[in-house]
């Protein structure tokens, strides 16, 4: 070592080819500030600041500095034990832990042994190496740091944590995940101010939420001013006026349940900006379900808000983003987050450092959850008791937004029990009355729901229309249908990629617009938040809440007396599952009755026997994998995080296809490989498939793994311009939903 008194955290190299050393005592008290502020903001200061003094103290061992000034070049010579590769540096901090402070040490050394691995299981038959009960019986790694003169007050700290972790047993896993967060943030920003200073530059210039509720009301204003003084507005103004005058109220949960078409998105936004300025919220957080629709909202807010809206989803263009909100999307250091229901349930479940990062800057937010009855019943369980410890426990106000609210309330029956939601208060003070005078369709039930219906006989109907949307439950019956369409009709399904979808949308609105004749089939991603306007719709039957979306499509703008929605029995069962249970629902719910199957209070009871035919609101079981007792403390975080997957990435497989410009894009990842830029810019040309049918279509080369688990369409016929992946009846899969 040139200096082996000075031990090295991280070593730069300058342009003019000198070295930089990041001291590693300066970095564990910085990254101790850090986490300490960040922990501070849910009051356990003292918990993050001692995993910052002591995430890195493995780093004092020879190994670590003998490693790190080989691999740097600050010393060539430095002998490296053990040949070649990563030192283990995390394990001696958590092994420090937990002999000073025993039980409380052992909560510390979850964080400090995850904070470059993610946080581990305590145990594990698969990876037993990296368990935390494994790493804890290692002793050499604390014995390489005993020799080492280290700073007394940063390794016997005087601070003793003496906050109770938050939520009881139940809490433990989600508070400790929070204060992993702090640390990891920490780590990241103070590493990369050391070795990225312009990087670290842009981070938190963004306007605050006082100056952002500023330009919101200019907007609206304006707006105002300019729009036309119809029944449908007026409805609008009044749901405006009513989210502004709630904002005052305390935080906690909230619903909003305005009609489909009834101003939702931006009064939910007025609510949720006066609310966190009347009551001191960091940020607003927009939940939406689907990426085909995320890209409307974020352009309305953007439209307002400029570059302090920032978009976190796969779907995402990297041309739309700039330095500072890309670096933001790391750890949503920004005022406005718009984000989907996977990646911000996931991350509340997730083990990995990059994906729990974000975390603690959840605390103290608004939560806009836009079209809740979306959430997935699988893992309802597991996102309802979140959304209770985040609100009783972090300062999070949450808004549940849509036209169809979910029946979320606690209730039991003989030998079961649902926590849900308690205490959720309604914003609008009669949302009866908004359904009466948003009343803009007639909806025809079938007469008979057991008498299926042929493709043939519902083509005939909808040619006869000019303008009409039909929208069925799956990929096939969405080809099948537009097959027996004349020429001209749209298709538009998941079985086109995002960017294909995104144009064809763009060109329904322009179409209707300009009064063209306008037929389109669809599957149910239209109907979610797709800001369309039809005279006419059809639906499939399906579960009773998209039934009502698919009507929000229809007389939109109220221009007619009363839009038509025709609800019929298409020629075959949804798939098993939830579309299936569904659709079961709604049959049992409304065989016999002459009642409106639109009316509000059918919804209750529609979700309530909807989630009672669930097989289980926790089909993971991740609530047993994080749930510990005070004594015991032992938690899965790896093995909950596998398996909570809103998407289930095990059964399907993208695959980049040829559409636009991807086939430059594609020869160029063929060449270079792999970047982020890239990578982004490709997932807009991506489609999801069934693993199985994608084995299929690389047996026969349609299909080529064009880089290490990426694969790519290889031949023409595989991809078309009007219907997207193009597949053989053999390979027709029923479940190819969306």
């Amino acid at each position: 070592m040139t200096n082996s008194k000075r031990y090295l955290a991280h070593v730069r190299r300058n342009d003019d080819g000198s070295f930089a050393i990041h001291d590693l005592e300066d970095h564990l008290r910085a990254v101790g500030d850090l986490a300490g502020e960040f922990a501070s903001s849910f009051g356990h200061a003292e918990w993050g600041q001692l995993a910052g003094l002591w995430h890195d103290l493995g780093k004092y061992s020879s190994a670590f500095q003998n490693y790190i000034a080989h691999g740097s070049g600050l010393d060539p010579e430095a002998h490296i034990e053990g040949g070649k590769g990563r030192v283990n540096h995390s394990s001696a901090g958590a092994l420090h832990a937990v002999e000073k402070l025993g039980g409380k040490g052992r909560l510390l050394a979850y964080l400090i042994a995850g904070h470059h691995a993610g946080l581990p299981d305590w145990h594990s038959d698969e990876h037993a190496i990296s368990s935390l009960s494994q790493r804890l019986e290692d002793m050499q790694h604390l014995q390489a740091i005993s020799s080492v003169t280290i700073p007394v007050d940063v390794l016997h700290s005087a601070i003793t944590p003496a906050t109770k972790p938050l939520g009881g047993e139940e809490g433990f896993a989600l508070w400790l995940r929070m204060l992993f967060s702090c640390l990891v943030d920490g780590d990241f920003l103070d590493t990369e101010k050391f070795m990225d200073g312009n990087k670290a530059q842009p981070r938190g210039s963004f306007s605050s939420i006082e100056q952002l509720l500023e330009r919101f009301d200019e907007r609206m204003r304006k707006f105002t001013a300019e729009a036309k003084p119809t029944p449908v507005n007026r409805v609008r103004a009044e749901v405006l006026r009513q989210c502004r005058e709630r904002a005052f109220d305390k935080p906690g949960l909230f619903s909003l349940t305005v009609p489909t078409g009834g101003g939702k998105t931006l009064s939910g936004l007025a609510f949720a900006l006066m609310h966190a300025v009347h009551h001191q919220k960091r940020r607003i957080i927009y939940v939406i379900p689907y990426t085909s629709i995320i890209e409307q909202t974020a352009g309305i807010f953007r439209d307002i808000f400029g570059e302090n809206v920032v978009e976190h989803h796969s779907n995402l263009d990297p041309e739309k983003e700039s330095a500072k909100s890309r670096l933001a999307t790391e750890n949503w250091d920004a005022s406005i987050i718009v984000t989907t229901n996977v990646q911000f349930f996931e991350s509340l479940f997730a083990a990995r450092t990059a994906s729990c990062r974000k975390l603690h800057n959840i605390v103290n937010s608004v939560v806009v959850l836009d079209e809740a009855q979306l959430l997935n019943p699988e893992f309802l369980q597991p996102i309802l008791d979140t959304i209770n410890l985040l609100v009783r426990h972090y300062g999070v106000t949450f808004v549940l937004s849509t036209a169809t609210q979910p029946a979320l309330n606690s209730r039991e029956g003989f030998g079961w029990t649902f926590r849900g939601l308690d205490g959720v208060r309604e914003i609008m003070a009669d949302p009866d009355v908004l359904y009466r005078d948003l009343t803009r369709v007639k909806v025809e039930m079938p007469l008979d729901f057991h008498a299926r219906r042929v493709w043939e006989e519902i083509a005939a109907e909808l040619i006869l229309q000019e303008s009409v949307l039909t929208v069925v439950n799956t990929r096939r019956d969405c080809r099948e249908l537009h097959r027996l369409m004349p020429e001209g009709t749209i298709h538009l399904s998941a079985a086109m990629c995002g960017e294909h979808r995104s144009q064809v949308i763009a060109d329904i609105r322009e179409r209707l617009e300009k009064k063209f004749p306008t037929q389109v089939v669809s599957t149910q991603l239209v109907e979610a938040g797709v800001d369309i306007d039809f005279p006419v719709v059809y639906r499939a039957l399906s579960g009773l809440d998209s039934i009502a979306q698919a009507a929000g499509r229809c007389n939109r703008e109220g221009v007619l007396a009363l839009g038509k929605v025709v609800v019929f029995v298409p020629p075959k069962d949804s798939p098993p599952g939830t579309l299936r249970r569904a659709e079961q629902t709604t049959v049992s719910l409304l065989s016999g009755s002459t009642s409106d199957p639109m009316a509000r209070k059918l919804f209750t009871r529609y979700f309530e026997h909807f989630y009672l035919k669930a097989d289980s609101l926790d089909k993971q079981g991740i609530n047993d994998l994080l749930t510990t007792d005070a004594r015991e403390l032992k938690i899965q975080f790896r093995t909950a995080a596998e398996k909570f997957q809103l998407i289930d990435d095990i059964e399907s497989q993208a695959i980049l296809v040829w559409y636009g410009e991807s086939q430059k894009l594609i020869r160029k990842l063929k060449k270079d490989g792999p970047e982020r830029w890239l990578m982004r810019k490709l997932q807009r040309y991506s489609v999801n498939l069934p693993r199985r049918v994608v084995d299929k279509l690389i047996q026969s080369g349609e299909v080529d793994e064009i880089w290490p688990g990426i694969f790519a369409q290889a031949v023409s016929t595989l991809y078309d311009d009007k219907v997207g992946v193009t597949l053989g009846n053999e390979l027709n899969a029923e479940q190819l939903i969306g």
